[in-house]
């Protein structure tokens, strides 16, 4: 008996990365809405995703993020969130979504576990205040070495 499961073949997948896929969206659709945030009621078009998209991107790899880096977004449901996700797709590096309910004992697993290069963060959320959490464990998280550790804030 084999232990081997096979789906669906129909549609096939798209062969293609989600930056490609991203930027194939963007030339194909610009000048349309792509990004929505009803909480403070700011519009992206496609064109104007991109340019934040492709600024974080550029701003990743000046940090010294490269292919198969970790970067961690910790923060609820907003634009820069979305951001992120295409940025750090653009820049081949793996995203790690670090839940925003999660205490400092929480976070400070989850970064040991994935190996995070970069927390990309809100400063707070309702209740959590995510800058005093992570300056309170961040000297205690393993990276590959002291100076690799970087914050951006939101």
């Amino acid at each position: 008996m084999e232990s081997y499961a096979k789906g669906e073949t129909e549609p096939p997948l798209i062969e293609e990365t989600i930056g490609a896929n991203f930027e194939r969206t963007v030339s194909a659709y610009g000048d349309n809405e792509a990004l929505v945030e009803f909480a403070s009621g700011r519009r992206w078009t496609y064109a104007e995703l991109d340019r934040d998209v492709n600024a974080l991107a550029r701003g990743l790899i000046g940090a010294g993020i490269a292919k198969g880096d970790r970067v961690g977004v910790w923060s609820p449901n907003c634009a820069e969130w979305t951001i992120a996700q295409y940025a750090t797709a653009k820049v081949g590096a793996i995203l790690v979504n670090v839940n925003p309910a999660y205490r400092t004992h929480e976070f400070s697993y989850a970064v040991n576990q994935s190996g995070l290069r970069l927390l990309i963060s809100a400063t707070d959320f309702k209740t959590s205040n995510y800058r005093a959490m992570v300056e309170e464990v961040w000297d205690r998280v393993s990276t590959s070495s002291p100076d690799e550790k970087t914050e951006i804030s939101k």
